[in-house]
């Protein structure tokens, strides 16, 4: 056959799969679909273009203009940043002035209110305000057990649901599979394929049974790319045979557990999209021929941010958006973008549909899948909620217990060679604790005799460090903590420089640190510098708890991802 023709079937039929696969799975019940239908029937085909699309408003409070947008397009819904967040109260209120809005709005659908609630690094609600903080997800995989994975995705979601916010952007399903990536620093589950996959499934499915819809991110995998593409465009390499042994792994694991939307990555993947430079979250060979028609996934495709450089320097807003959407896109997220110029995307989308470049029912079958998660998860009835009952509503003091419970299952003793742990209180010990943890020093000073104690700067100067080391000859066993010093050479300095037979390090928040000073004896991991994690630390010194965590990542070619020493090492 000529490949042209090939080709052009191909396309055909991706285009005909693309726009009755909601029809053909995943149905909603009888009673929803002629919901369905009668929604969107009342819609105009400018409202329906409206659904397609997750705007920024900006502020804690709903201006004019925003409240215009929303009435005037009738957006599928919003996405919360820091810029909009604040105290329970301040959030519910919010919410609730943006689901009016809605209401006021010829379509009347309520709106999907999205954030970025990971956990860890990226958490847009935040403890100060009164939320609970949730650690990196890498905590999770070190513990071990999905069922953790599966009540941390839920107790986001009640956090999230309590203040009128029905869909996290996450979890994370990307790989770390290259440590160069700044990106993906300390977001993922790891780097081990299987490990990362069970994490992602619990959490999509812990996280929508509380009743918030899950989004897996970036598809197809953002975690080898050294480029940031919130700066430029990053270029992965990698043909679809690795992609599937590797990167697609946890993607499928999360399309297998029901996840209700994919976010796509602004990453070109050369092998995959014969257009160079577009990237996935344009690309019609990636979301339909890929996403959907090989591996299944019959929710909701949504983009990346458009305000990202990946995007932004080389389209103008509303071609990425028309493009996205020719490509399989159902929901086309803004990000950092004014209103002015989010309206005029979305004209120029309404204005591709009445010139005829975007069919009508290409635009259909998204709204229909939009409103058939909306169904699914109950959001077409939108009710208020009671700003005052916000706080009392997140069930926070059971969310920090259960991340309180964590730390102890995620500590990871990764080598102990001199059968260090726990500390002998016969002996001579020392501990050099980080400024700004002296909580940790008197915890210990409390609960092991004769402990001594010396403070060391994040960044030590030499003064410090000849402290440290002049401490260091009168102890049998020193114990260092450290915070990214893999990143910070003066920290790792100090470490190298003391007798490695006899040195102990606890590395708080990247395990990487060992790669710093791979001579020393002993080496904990504990991935998050949290209050509850720190008081790990002087259990396991004083022995009242043994380790149990594994490496969700290699260390190098030292440790594979899965190590870790289950209990002390023999006393010699």
């Amino acid at each position: 056959m000529n490949m042209h023709l090939l080709n052009g079937c191909l396309h055909l039929f991706l285009c005909l799969y693309l726009c009755l696969c909601p029809l053909m799975s995943a149905a909603p019940p009888a009673q929803d679909g002629a919901r369905i239908e009668d929604l969107l029937a009342a819609m105009t085909p400018e409202q329906r273009v409206g659904q397609m699309f997750l705007v920024t408003l900006w502020g804690e409070e709903l201006s004019a203009a925003s409240r215009r947008l929303i009435e005037t397009y009738a957006p599928g819904g919003v996405v919360l940043f820091e810029h909009n967040m604040g105290t329970p109260w301040a959030v519910t209120a919010l919410t609730n002035a943006m689901q009016e809005a809605a209401a006021a709005s010829g379509a009347g659908v309520p709106l999907f209110v999205a954030t970025d609630q990971e956990g860890g690094v990226t958490s847009r609600l935040l403890l100060e305000d009164g939320f609970t903080a949730f650690p990196v997800s890498q905590v999770l995989t070190a513990a071990g057990d999905p069922a953790n994975a599966a009540a941390v995705g839920r107790a986001i979601a009640e956090e999230l649901r309590a203040v009128g916010i029905n869909m996290n952007l996450a979890p994370v399903a990307d790989l770390e599979t290259n440590r160069g990536s700044l990106v993906m620093k300390r977001r993922t589950f790891g780097a081990d394929p299987a490990m990362a996959a069970r994490m992602v499934a619990a959490f999509i499915e812990g996280t929508q049974a509380a009743g918030v819809v899950a989004t897996a991110k970036h598809f197809p995998g953002h975690g080898d790319t050294a480029q940031d593409s919130h700066t430029g465009l990053p270029v992965v390499e990698h043909d679809l045979e690795a992609l599937r042994r590797r990167e697609l792994v946890p993607f499928q694991a999360a399309v297998d557990a029901g996840v209700s939307a994919v976010m796509a990555a602004h990453i070109w993947f050369p092998a995959l999209e014969p257009v160079e430079r577009r990237p996935a979250s344009l690309s019609y060979p990636i979301l339909t021929g890929l996403l959907r028609a090989e591996m299944g996934f019959d929710g909701l495709i949504v983009t990346d941010a458009l305000s990202m450089n990946a995007i932004d320097r080389a389209y103008a807003y509303g071609e990425a958006a028309t493009l996205a959407i020719e490509a399989g896109v159902d929901l086309v997220a803004f990000g950092m973008v004014g209103l002015e110029d989010q309206q005029a995307a979305i004209d120029a989308v309404i204005e591709a549909v009445r010139a005829g470049a975007i069919p009508q029912a290409r635009i259909d079958a998204s709204v229909r899948r939009i409103l058939a998660v909306k169904a699914r998860f109950g959001l077409l009835d939108w009710a208020p909620l009671d700003p005052q009952a916000a706080a009392g509503a997140l069930n926070a003091e059971a969310h920090r217990a259960l991340v309180a419970g964590l730390f102890p299952q995620a500590a990871t003793l990764v080598r102990d060679d001199s059968a260090l742990l726990p500390l002998r209180q016969d002996q001579n010990n020392l501990l050099v604790f980080l400024t700004g943890y002296g909580d940790v020093a008197g915890d210990c000073r409390r609960r092991i005799l004769g402990l001594r104690l010396v403070e060391m700067s994040g960044v030590p100067g030499p003064d410090n460090r000849a402290a440290i080391l002049n401490a260091a000859q009168y102890a049998d066993t020193v114990v260092i903590l450290t915070d990214d010093a893999i990143d910070t050479p003066q920290q790792a300095a100090v470490v190298r420089a003391l007798p490695p037979e006899k040195t102990v390090v606890i590395a708080l928040r990247s395990p990487y640190d060992l790669l710093a000073f791979p001579e020393v004896s002993g080496y904990v991991a504990l991935y998050t510098p949290l209050p509850g994690a720190r008081a790990v630390i002087c259990d396991l010194l004083a022995g009242d708890i043994e380790p149990r965590g594994v490496l969700p990542a290699p260390l190098g070619d030292l440790y594979a991802a899965g190590d870790g020493l289950r209990g002390f090492a023999p006393r010699p």
